[in-house]
This record gives structure tokens, sequence and C-alpha cells, in this order.
């Protein structure tokens, strides 16, 4: 028996044309490119996103007072009022160690001695019965800059608080303590 195809409606629909087909698989392949690109563009952001808020996260630079020598007292007493002042020498060495993968570049600073409190070129120290020792702070401030990659720059400022104390006659320092901390 033949089967005559006439009769029937033929289920395939029409064959598409040529460029038809081909802007549908170029379109396709643009909107392919477009997905990739986006998505390695997202994950390059969030690569550098958790790399700025672990390895590159701004560390506090360190200071320490590495050494406090006393290089030489020198009384003055002045009339008619008597009155004694000393004016003492010290050799302050500070280090200022950055722990960052980034660059730390500091500016001018200052450091500051104190007695009782008190600025000692500001503080007059009344006369009166000297102790052994002479108990004093320094205060050690440095502002900077941390820069990551060349592009990122945040302020920052180095502090460092240290009370050490001083044997009186035998010129030497007797202990030392010091404390950082960093304002971002």
């Amino acid at each position: 028996m033949i089967q005559n195809n006439d009769h029937y409606p033929n289920p395939d629909p029409e064959p598409v044309p040529e460029a038809k087909n081909r802007r549908h698989v170029r379109r396709r392949r643009c909107l392919i490119a477009i997905g990739v690109v986006i998505f390695l563009i997202m994950l390059l952001f969030i690569v550098l996103l958790i790399l700025v808020l672990t390895v590159f996260k701004a560390k506090q630079p360190k200071t320490q007072l590495v050494s406090a020598t006393l290089d030489g007292i020198s009384p003055r007493i002045s009339f008619p009022v008597v009155r004694i002042q000393l004016n003492i020498t010290l050799n302050l060495q500070i280090l200022v160690e950055n722990p960052n993968h980034a660059s730390f570049k500091h500016g001018s600073g200052q450091s500051i001695l104190l007695y009782q409190g008190g600025q000692v070129g500001d503080v007059e120290i009344y006369p009166g019965h000297p102790s052994r020792q002479l108990a004093m702070d320094t205060r050690t401030r440095i502002p900077g800059r941390v820069t990551f990659l060349g592009l990122i720059r945040k302020h920052v400022v180095a502090i460092s608080d240290c009370h050490f104390v001083i044997a009186v006659p035998e010129m030497k320092v007797r202990s030392q303590e010091c404390k950082e901390r960093t304002k971002f």
C-alpha cells in the first residue's frame, strides 16, 4: 500500500530561511559572551573585596621605645630667691614597624617629655628633696598614610606612650613600660 502525503497536512513547519537562523545563532553567542564577561567582572570584584577586607586590611604601625639613655644632668641654682632647676638630657631611640603589605609614609612627628603629667619644657619643677629615682613619661605621635596598591590611601597616626624610671645616683634607666596604639 502506497501512502499519499497529499491528503495529510505536513506536521513539520516550513523550513526556516538560512539568514534568520544565522541571526538567532549570532544573538545567542553574543548573549553568552556578555554573560561570561559579566560573570568574570563580578568574580574579580568579589576576589578584590575579599583581599581588601583580609590581606590588605590596614594593620597598626607599631612604635616602640628601643632605648632611653640619660646623657647628662646639669643643675642650675638662681639667686636671690633660691631656685633649683635641673636640665636633663635624654637620648630616646624609637622604632616604627610597619606590619602592612602596603607602604607607610610618615610625616614629621613629635615626642614630648612629661614630668608628673606636665610637659617638661613648660612646667616648673618646684624645689624640694628629690627622690632617688625620677619617674617620667614620653608620648610619641607620628602621623602618616597607608597606601594600598597605589590607589587606596588612609590616614593613620601611630602613638606610643612610655613610662620610665631613672635612678638618680647611678644615672641609669631602671625600668620602662610602653603602650602603643593607632588612630585611623
